[in-house]
């Protein structure tokens, strides 16, 4: 008989940027079918990272219906710092989706996270710093930030720039 109870609930605090670069990749590994991420400016050495890359690609490459959004709050630093993140999304854009955060948000959202599936989730209350809390078997959580990024997520344009300057 197969067990269908949640996973357990496992939560870190994290401080280092190395933790949150860490932390980012774990939570990326659980993604089973979906990744969510909220960033400022897709974090070089974080969202870039070798490991980071690997991660996304597998998850793409093993599931045709892998689906990765990320919605970028401030796209013109991304654009002038370049990123291999985007690079990789240009070449699999069926599965990963870029989008600039729309203006009338950007003095709202200053968080950032990743969430893979509905289940595991790393947060920061402030998407510039370091200190944030990664949690595993948090679907009441992750289901909460899924439903705040929604809305902004369709208002906000497709972003051509981010993709433009990396080709």
């Amino acid at each position: 008989m197969q067990d269908t109870s949640p996973p357990p609930t496992e939560r870190h605090i994290l401080s280092t940027f190395e933790e949150i670069r860490s932390g980012v990749i774990d939570i990326a590994a659980k993604a089973k079918r979906s990744m969510t991420i909220m960033t400022a400016d897709l974090e070089p050495g974080i969202y870039d990272s070798d490991e980071f890359l690997e991660v996304v690609k597998r998850l793409v490459l093993a599931k045709r219906y892998a689906r990765i959004r990320v919605l970028v709050t401030d796209p013109a630093r991304t654009v002038r710092a370049g990123n291999s993140f985007v690079k990789l999304g240009r070449r699999l854009n069926t599965y990963i989706d870029f989008r600039n955060l729309r203006e009338s948000y950007r003095k709202e959202v200053h968080s950032a996270y990743i969430i893979a599936d509905d289940q595991a989730i790393l947060y920061r209350v402030n998407g510039r710093g370091y200190d944030g809390i990664m949690g595993f078997g948090e679907a009441p959580v992750a289901q909460q930030y899924l439903k705040e990024f929604e809305q902004p997520w369709v208002d906000s344009a497709f972003s051509e720039d981010i993709r433009r300057a990396h080709t």
